[in-house]
């Protein structure tokens, strides 16, 4: 109990630390000290528009997309128990992506902040879906990926064939699905955050029945849990999670599966401390990865390449974990 208080701590100050990095680096650096002096006392001067402006409202969206990710991806693994789960399992992003594109196809919408809910409510129709589709006979594990990739094969084609059939949807489209922070503004932290929450929330008071749900069925009924609730219940908190993401940020890859398993080789399984740990570790990957992509080229990349192109060797390993285990 001691070590993972004390790992936790050491978690929070390492998001601080990066997410005053996140403030200060850019095509414009700010030194630290300045940074902190603005933090509290704005005045007026460039380097304070920068900083209030433009850094702290794409910082903050970075924190809330992180946590959302991470966690997600840690209920995902337990819920399906599966490790290689992460929340584009379920067909959330592809929803997300394929009402995004239907809103700037059908009606016209340019501006982020009109098609986020749209998108939003892609992701929840699309978990809807998945639950339809895979809840007769109890919505097991392996019910609930098989009908989540069959959901999200056929939703990106449809956002594919879109993209493809019209040139306006494939300009505005093209951005959004890449993943990035650098249009998050603070009306799409105001618009995202109250789902962001409720997931939180939600997905941290299923901590325990998820431990329960992680030993097997029978085990799980045993020990008192609510199979069918608590997989309904994951499934909602997963979609609220990853399809507010997905709309404030578009789809990023690799972040729900990765952290989960740095998580749990620091605390265990307990979800008790797997889903707090991922909280606030996610968040300072995704926005590590974010000032990475500012300073590795002329031109800044955004944090969904960099995501994946870390991302790719810990999914190779761990896929070659998995088979060495069952081996």
């Amino acid at each position: 109990m001691r070590s993972r208080s004390a790992g936790f701590v050491v978690a929070l100050v390492l998001l601080v630390v990066v997410a005053l990095l996140s403030i200060a680096v850019g095509a414009r650096s700010i030194p630290l000290s300045i940074v902190v002096h603005l933090l509290f006392e704005r005045d007026g001067s460039d380097s304070a528009f920068v900083v209030w402006d433009l850094r702290i409202p794409r910082t903050l969206i970075g924190i809330a997309v992180g946590a959302a990710l991470g966690v997600a991806g840690a209920v995902m693994q337990a819920l399906t128990r599966n490790p290689l789960a992460d929340p584009g399992l379920l067909g959330v992003n592809a929803g997300a992506s394929v009402a995004a594109a239907l809103s700037v196809s059908v009606l016209g919408l340019t501006d982020l902040r009109a098609f986020v809910w749209f998108a939003f409510a892609g992701a929840a129709i699309a978990g809807t879906v998945l639950y339809v589709i895979a809840g007769r006979g109890g919505a097991s594990p392996v019910r609930l990926a098989l009908a989540g990739t069959a959901v999200s094969a056929a939703l990106t084609g449809v956002t594919q064939g879109l993209t493809l059939l019209d040139q306006e949807t494939l300009d505005q489209m093209r951005f959004w699905t890449v993943g990035s922070l650098q249009r998050a503004t603070g009306a799409t932290m105001v618009q995202v955050v109250p789902f962001l929450a409720a997931g939180l929330i939600l997905a941290l008071l299923l901590a325990r029945p998820l431990n329960a749900l992680a030993l097997g069925d029978d085990a799980g009924k045993s020990l008192g849990a609510h199979l069918t609730r608590t997989r309904l219940l994951a499934l909602v908190a997963v979609t609220l999670l990853a399809g507010a993401a997905t709309a404030a940020v578009g789809p990023l890859v690799f972040v729900g599966l990765a952290v989960p398993h740095m998580v749990r080789a620091l605390t265990g399984p307990d979800q008790r401390w797997v889903l707090p740990y991922c909280a606030v570790l996610a968040p300072t990957l995704l926005l590590a990865a974010d000032v990475l992509g500012r300073v590795v080229a002329p031109e800044e990349i955004d944090v969904g390449v960099v995501t994946a192109f870390l991302g790719a060797p810990v999914f190779i390993w761990l896929v070659r974990q998995s088979k060495a285990a069952r081996a």
